[in-house]
């Protein structure tokens, strides 16, 4: 928590960057020198939801067909482990298409499970998408064909990775570039909460019957465009399933739907109220429990469960998370239902009032 904002608890907390967002602001500076021979002191970038935030270089160098940029990442108001880290870009000619690398402090998958290929730098989807947008509009822009080489850095991104969950993945040598929104939004459990709580009331004071609890933008757009809910219905739930269900309880309307990648789902059937990956972990044995195969004690991720089990293991997820949903919300009358999605938005699973 910043200092502004423990001397005014009553502040709004701000937000901040992704290491995606910084990655992909570091590359088009990069790029714009590669190809337009410029520097710019600020750049630009368009976020997967139409915002565009303005990032300061912090350094910059650049050779014979090579140029590397840098920004200092800002988590806002969020404990990030790397808040303040230096994140910076390389881009040099590539033998054909757009190729990602990690340098210095940006990991490597070693295990199966993840967005990731094993072996690939651990640079995930959406950060990659948007680095792939830069090099296409600059591309088009100064008439060169987009074969380019990015390789992403994070000073000191080993030491940080330690403080992670990263070497339990499988992801040797440093952090990940993560991000779906490019926003990071600042946490502060108390504060969230109670954001969820004024969501839950203002439902309620709109008549609404159905409301949707998701633990992210992804799972939040196909639960909504599924039961085609009002923006108001949208509880802002994120890692806080307690939260949200615990209040509901004593607050109740119609019915709940909860959303969320098999990950987050998952814990949750497995009795976690904090989807937050710094305060529950999967329990791998208890699935293998489930499935009857001991291989699956050996698992890196519930996607990797799911990639050998399929269906079933969805569904064994959706439904046990539908009965530790519905002994939170005790018999205060709400019904629920589960919706489990993988990380493109299709509906892995479904349970309960559907």
């Amino acid at each position: 928590m910043s200092n502004a904002q423990k001397s005014d608890p009553n502040r709004p907390l701000r937000r901040g960057w992704t290491t995606g967002a910084c990655a992909t602001a570091a590359t088009k500076a990069a790029l714009t020198k590669l190809w337009g021979d410029v520097w710019t002191d600020d750049v630009q970038i368009t976020l997967p939801r139409g915002e565009t935030p303005v990032f300061t270089l912090a350094t910059t160098g650049s050779g014979v067909d090579w140029a590397e940029a840098a920004i200092i990442k800002d988590a806002g108001d969020d404990p990030d482990v790397t808040h303040g880290a230096l994140i910076s870009a390389r881009v040099e000619p590539s033998d054909g298409a757009v190729v990602f690398a990690a340098g210095t402090g940006v990991g490597i998958v070693t295990k199966p499970g993840l967005p990731i290929a094993v072996g690939e730098a651990a640079i995930n989807p959406v950060p990659r998408a948007m680095m792939d947008e830069v090099v296409a509009a600059l591309a088009s822009e100064f008439g060169k064909t987009p074969d380019i080489k990015i390789t992403i850095s994070v000073q000191n991104g080993a030491q940080l990775a330690e403080k992670t969950w990263n070497p339990r993945l499988g992801i040797v040598g440093g952090l990940s570039i993560l991000g779906t929104t490019g926003i990071v939004r600042p946490f502060s459990c108390a504060a969230w909460i109670a954001s969820i709580h004024r969501g839950v009331d203002v439902a309620r004071a709109e008549g609404l019957d159905h409301v949707a609890g998701c633990t992210g933008a992804t799972s939040e757009r196909v639960v909504q465009s599924l039961y085609n809910l009002p923006e108001q219905a949208m509880l802002d739930m994120g890692d806080f399933a307690g939260g949200l269900l615990k209040y509901l309880r004593k607050h109740p309307v119609k019915r709940v739907t909860i959303g969320g990648g098999i990950g987050k789902i998952c814990k949750l059937s497995q009795g976690a109220i904090d989807l937050h990956s710094g305060r529950s972990q999967v329990d791998f044995g208890q699935i293998a429990q489930w499935l009857g195969d001991a291989r699956m004690s050996d698992m890196n991720t519930a996607l990797q469960v799911y990639e050998n089990k399929g269906r079933m293991f969805a569904d064994i997820v959706a439904q046990k998370a539908l009965i530790q949903v519905e002994q939170l919300l005790k018999d205060c009358g709400t019904r629920a239902d589960i919706v489990v999605i993988d990380r493109k938005g299709n509906i892995l699973s479904r349970a309960g009032d559907v």
